[in-house]
Formats: structure tokens, C-alpha cells, sequence
């Protein structure tokens, strides 16, 4: 299906974005704690949101 090169491209790009995201991510930490601070408890809510939602359909299915 892919060709070795294919392969080879695919897991070299991975390797590479990967590492830049985490230097990005650590550059910009300070930043993050600053604009960001309290977003936790949204992605929580967001959460139990959907948590909700299959509950309710499991419970009326």
C-alpha cells in the first residue's frame, strides 16, 4: 500500500512536529499560565457535558 519511502517521510515528518510542538509548547508556557488560566474547568464541563449526553441516551434507549 505505501512504498518504503512513504513510510520512512511519514514517521521522519512525526518525529519532527512532534519535537517542534513540544519546543513551541515550552517556549510559550508562560504565556499559556497567563491567557489561559482556569480553562481546566471549561474542558471539564465540556466533559461531563458529553459524559451527560450518553448517559441520557443509554438511559432512554
Amino acid at each position: 500500500m505505501f512504498t518504503n519511502g512513504q513510510i520512512t517521510f511519514g514517521i521522519l515528518f512525526a518525529i519532527a512536529f512532534i519535537i517542534v510542538m513540544i519546543y513551541t509548547y515550552r517556549k510559550d508556557m508562560k504565556l499559556h499560565r497567563k491567557y489561559y488560566k482556569g480553562s481546566v474547568w471549561i474542558l471539564i464541563a465540556f466533559i461531563a457535558f458529553i459524559a451527560f449526553i450518553g448517559f441520557v441516551k443509554f438511559v432512554f434507549m
